[in-house]
């Protein structure tokens, strides 16, 4: 009785997979004895909760970075260099994008697995407010200095950035609609959006307009950090794709085969 619901971990046998929440015990009995192997989770939190702190700071940390606080960089640098317009334009493109996740959190996204560990929540969070913090450190400094080839650069990848994340928001909200009317007998189809229309040679668009945010705001900044960023989530997103395509694969075979898991060809 001391331990919460969420935090009780049930096995069939040891070190065996978890028993999700939804089994009825009596559908496991083969006879009248049936043994369970009991596994304190450790502390748990909502995903609701996971996701809204992961992506909360990110916004805010960004933000004390482009005010120029004095406890970060030198006040005289500060009022003496000129602003660059990439770096309003970069402050405008990184909150819209965790923006665009908090919303979709809270009135997009349906939550299937209740809870996730404490700890998973304060990894996520140290990456995503660490690599903020290095990001934004370098596009709001002072001495930063625009990309190569100048407004050309930054207007394509800006344009970039912004379709990507239309994209990706309209495939949430396919992907939202299909579970909230239940028809999960059939792989996920295109509508007559054309950002939906990606869903004809990958299977997890979602992660592939995320990954095509990150590279085209890397291009527009031209910054080294925003570059590692967006080299980590290429390979956070592949993996995640790819054990994604697999389950797709056993569900829906004949409509997936012939799709790509996250970049056509690629991967």
């Amino acid at each position: 009785p001391q331990w919460y619901p969420s935090r009780v971990g049930l096995q069939l046998e040891r070190n065996g997979p978890y028993l999700k929440d939804s089994i009825n015990i009596q559908s496991l009995a083969v006879s009248s004895i049936i043994t369970l192997y009991f596994t304190d989770l450790g502390q748990q939190v909502g995903w609701t909760t996971f996701f809204l702190t992961e992506y909360t700071g990110p916004l805010l940390i960004y933000l004390l970075f482009y005010i120029r606080l004095s406890t970060i960089y030198d006040q005289v640098e500060s009022t003496k260099n000129f602003r660059h317009p990439v770096v309003h334009l970069a402050c405008f493109c990184h909150c819209l994008h965790y923006i665009r996740h908090l919303l979709e959190t809270l009135f997009v996204h349906k939550f299937s697995g209740g809870h996730t560990p404490l700890k998973n929540m304060i990894k996520g969070c140290a990456f995503y407010w660490g690599f903020t913090s290095w990001i934004a450190y370098y596009i709001n400094h002072p001495r930063y200095t625009p990309p190569s080839f100048g407004h050309r650069q930054v207007s394509f990848a800006a344009l970039a950035f912004l379709m990507c994340e239309a994209g990706n928001h309209f495939i949430n909200v396919a992907l939202a609609h299909q579970n909230h009317s239940g028809l999960k007998a059939c792989f996920p189809s295109p509508t007559y959006n054309p950002f939906t229309w990606l869903f004809l040679l990958v299977s997890c668009p979602n992660y592939t307009y995320e990954v095509g945010s990150w590279i085209s705001f890397t291009v527009m900044t031209q910054t080294l950090p925003a570059g590692i960023f967006a080299f980590l989530m290429v390979i956070q997103m592949s993996l995640w794709a790819q054990k994604k395509h697999k389950l797709y694969l056993k569900r829906f075979y004949p409509e997936v085969r012939r799709k790509a898991a996250m970049i056509p060809i690629i991967f």
